[in-house]
């Protein structure tokens, strides 16, 4: 059986088939994942009404790839009040938000109330919105700086009303490479074990891939077998989000932005390999909405979100910074020949559009 034919045959592939899977013909290879999406989705392609917000950009740790933490490339500290913070919400719960998605820096001066206090003064007041906040990195910190378990930390965020988590600070799972780009930071094991303690209280995540910096393709088909593992055990991750490297004011030095075919083959080969996580994610802020709405032809299913303002990817030169205007974005998944379905943040059906 060749290897086509075994994926057509929705049979599992191993580490050493799937890196192969970067020498395959492009075309075949995007027609291979297509058939995968359309099996799973049909032409759907899910978004949702969201808000980013980014509370505080002072960071206790200093990622070689980051652009938005506060240092000397960013010196434009800032932390955000809680009522500053419930202005934005309540400002786009008016016009149709129903997600707030809450990540920021590692910030050691604000307090662990500080965080837990905003969760709870959203969910309070805006009881139908849901609240999808803090990466495991942040997880990791909280519970470093605060001397608590990852298990007391959990507990708290299910209690302030938490929803689910975002899949960020999963990078590159790579111990070598990651020691790199982002020492000190959360691990690749603790990253997994915060995740399976989440999943283990009957909620839901998200994962993502930082890749087009220095990591080699080995190190990506790793990550997602990885992922493949935990999501085998716990089915808890809703999506997973290749996010691609943005190279503007950051302490890399990768000068050259990946190229289109490199980012559509990772992108087609994640929906192989992770034949068990339901959702593909073209995250539109760090591939560009263009190559996105291409991204449907290799496997994505899903483009995330209006997401209205975001400050992470865009400090490192994303075109993301305003977000995209709602009508916009679906008359871009029409015109791009597949169907716009606005879902919420766990991948129900709210409208076809």
């Amino acid at each position: 059986m060749t290897l086509r034919d075994k994926i057509l045959a929705c049979e599992r592939i191993n580490f050493d088939e799937a890196l192969s899977l970067y020498e395959m013909d492009f075309f075949e290879l995007g027609e291979l994942a297509d058939a995968k999406r359309k099996a799973l989705h049909g032409k759907k392609t899910y978004f949702n009404i969201n808000r980013h917000i980014n509370p505080t950009n002072k960071c206790a740790d200093i990622c070689k790839f980051c652009a938005y933490s506060a240092n000397r490339k960013n010196p434009n500290e800032y932390t955000m009040t809680h009522e500053e913070i419930m202005s934005i919400v309540k400002d786009v719960d008016s016009r149709g938000a129903k997600e707030v998605h809450i990540v920021s820096a590692h910030n050691p001066d604000t307090g662990l109330e500080w965080y837990l206090e905003i969760f709870k003064k959203i969910k309070d007041a805006y009881p139908h919105i849901h609240v999808k906040a803090l990466t495991a990195a942040e997880v990791d910190f909280l519970a470093r700086e605060y001397g608590k378990t990852y298990d007391e930390i959990l507990d708290l965020m299910v209690e302030n009303g938490v929803d689910s988590m975002p899949g960020g600070g999963a990078e590159i799972f790579d111990e070598k490479v990651r020691s790199y780009i982002c020492k000190g930071k959360v691990t690749s094991d603790q990253w997994l074990e915060i995740h399976r303690k989440w999943h283990e209280r009957g909620k839901m995540s998200n994962v993502t891939m930082l890749f087009g910096h220095v990591e080699k393709r080995e190190h990506r088909i790793d990550h997602m077998m990885r992922i493949r593992n935990l999501q085998d055990k716990t089915k808890g991750f809703n999506a997973f989000i290749p996010l691609v490297y943005q190279t503007e004011n950051n302490y890399l030095k990768v000068t050259e932005f990946m190229t289109a075919n490199e980012i559509l083959k990772t992108m087609a080969i994640s929906r192989i390999v992770l034949d068990n996580v339901p959702n593909l994610k073209a995250y539109w802020v760090t591939s560009t909405v263009n190559l996105a709405l291409v991204a449907q032809e290799f496997g994505a299913n899903d483009l995330d979100g209006t997401i209205e303002k975001e400050s992470i990817n865009s400090a490192a030169g994303a075109k993301s910074a305003n977000g995209v205007n709602l009508e916009e974005f679906v008359g871009l998944i029409k015109n791009s020949g597949f169907t716009p379905v606005e879902r919420d943040s766990v991948y129900n059906e709210i409208k076809e559009w």
